[in-house]
């Protein structure tokens, strides 16, 4: 074989470990991303909600936060004379859940947490919800 035969030879192993490469790499994103998603979903799922007697909190303006990777929510809860006043979203990272933001003025409407999700939003509900009873979980403490 001739050197320029050798040349061709190597340039296309070279060729085939790049191609072999970027595959390997593609299917290690996946599965990164795949974890990921798995351990989004279970947060979710392991979201549990408490018990909370507003009429007993503390007057006052609260901030709750709770954050599942895929989706983050802060809230500011305003609570007078034992009732929530009000419920501001400072931030809320969502998959697609935008829509889940009317939640929260179900929450001041019926004055709990345990309300229904909104369909096709639920885990950006729940992440909502979650953050708003991390806010009333403080005006419950400062009382």
């Amino acid at each position: 074989m001739n050197k320029r035969n050798k040349r061709k030879v190597s340039g296309k192993k070279i060729v085939i470990y790049t191609i072999v490469f970027v595959v390997f790499l593609a299917f290690a994103c996946l599965a990164v991303y795949l974890k990921n998603v798995s351990d989004y979903k279970q947060a979710v799922k392991s979201i549990a909600f408490g018990e909370i007697d507003v009429s007993e909190a503390a007057d006052g303006v609260y901030i709750g936060e709770c954050n599942v990777n895929f989706i983050y929510a802060k809230v500011e809860v305003t609570v007078h004379a034992g009732k929530i006043e009000n419920i501001n979203i400072l931030e809320h990272k969502n998959e697609s859940g935008e829509s889940a933001e009317v939640v929260v003025d179900k929450i001041v409407e019926e004055q709990r947490i345990d309300v229904d999700e909104v369909s096709g939003a639920t885990n950006s509900s729940i992440v909502l919800k979650k953050a708003v009873e991390n806010a009333l979980e403080q005006a419950y403490a400062a009382r």
